[in-house]
């Protein structure tokens, strides 16, 4: 059983060949691991970042993607404005979104990650705007649902990173690194 862990970049599809270009090829997972025969074990939005697990395990693939397993997945989120305490409860309580209500997250206010690496290209901050990160953990995975929630409550994602599936975390790993488990 070959489990890799993998931190991907901004802009890179989580899968190996890139069937939808139109123009010049978007970078796949290709670009970085050449270790045939594993696959993404649940989706990371092309336009999100951090923390992918890969395996040729379907039984492991499975208790990571499917929502029956509630497998926690922790993001750090750079939010537009500064969620108050009212915004952090209704993230704890669920948020209702177009496709249902969401299961309650765990949610705090956290300082900018000490290993954070800048992100090709940067976020477009406003002045007039403040920002805050926020930690927050899901136990399920609906399309664009964290990016969804913030901006349920107020706040719309402005980087999104994925720190942790169940008790694997990007700790050590440099953007675009990885390492088999």
């Amino acid at each position: 059983m070959t489990t890799i862990l993998f931190n991907k970049p901004y802009n890179v599809l989580s899968q190996f060949t890139d069937k939808g270009s139109q123009g010049s090829p978007r970078q796949t997972l290709s670009d970085f691991i050449d270790a045939p025969g594993v696959y993404a074990a649940g989706r990371l939005d092309r336009d999100s970042e951090g923390l992918l697990v890969l395996t040729d395990d379907g039984k492991l693939q499975a208790r990571i993607a499917d929502p029956r397993h509630k497998l926690a997945k922790t993001y750090w989120v750079q939010v537009e404005g500064v969620p108050d305490d009212a915004a952090l409860q209704a993230l704890r309580g669920g948020v209702t979104l177009k496709d249902g209500m969401t299961r309650p997250a765990t949610v705090r206010r956290m300082d900018e990650p000490d290993a954070l690496w800048q992100r090709d290209p940067p976020v477009r901050f406003r002045k007039s705007v403040p920002d805050c990160w926020i930690e927050l953990t899901i136990r399920e995975g609906k399309n664009r649902q964290v990016r969804r929630m913030t901006a349920a409550v107020g706040h719309p994602t402005l980087r999104l990173i994925r720190y942790a599936v169940g008790d694997w975390s990007l700790d050590g790993l440099t953007t675009g690194q990885w390492r088999q488990v």
